[in-house]
């Protein structure tokens, strides 16, 4: 820093000019400046903004029919979750109704087994029981005529 003071102190001024010298040089690097902006701002900077506009323009719409697009499957989600709920409450009624009906058939067949059962036993107890009373009707016929020997043998 201290060089460049030096520099700048110990410049000399020799005539016209110097460090700052203005004359037509300046008006003509201005205008010079401002043809390469307008240059620039016409070759590169125009076609460059309309690309960002473009792809702008493009981003918007492509998030505004993906904000469509969501918005649509959010009404089809909730659509589909309450025909879902719907069928399932179906589903449980029929699986209720289905379980009552298979119940009342079990019940009924249960029923008609145990009469058909109670049937054979009362069927096999009566013959049983015919049997028991022909077999004792046998048994006492023969204790008798046993009787009647032993009593006949004895007497003689």
């Amino acid at each position: 820093m201290i060089n460049f003071l030096m520099l700048f102190f110990s410049s000399e001024v020799s005539g016209p000019g110097g460090l700052f010298d203005i004359d037509a040089t300046l008006p003509l690097i201005a205008l010079e400046f401002v043809l390469l902006m307008v240059l620039l701002n016409i070759l590169l900077y125009s076609p460059l903004l309309t690309v960002i506009d473009e792809r702008k323009e493009y981003i918007l719409t492509k998030l505004s029919k993906a904000s469509e697009l969501l918005t649509e499957a959010n009404k089809m989600t909730t659509q589909y979750e309450e025909e879902l709920a719907s069928v399932r409450s179906e589903a449980q009624f029929e699986i209720a109704n289905s379980q009552k009906i298979h119940k009342e058939i079990l019940d009924l067949e249960i029923n008609i087994s145990q009469n058909y059962l109670d049937e054979l036993l009362k069927i096999a107890t009566d013959d049983f029981e015919e049997k028991r009373i022909a077999a004792l009707d046998n048994l006492e016929e023969s204790v008798q005529s046993l009787c009647d020997e032993i009593n006949t043998k004895l007497s003689i």
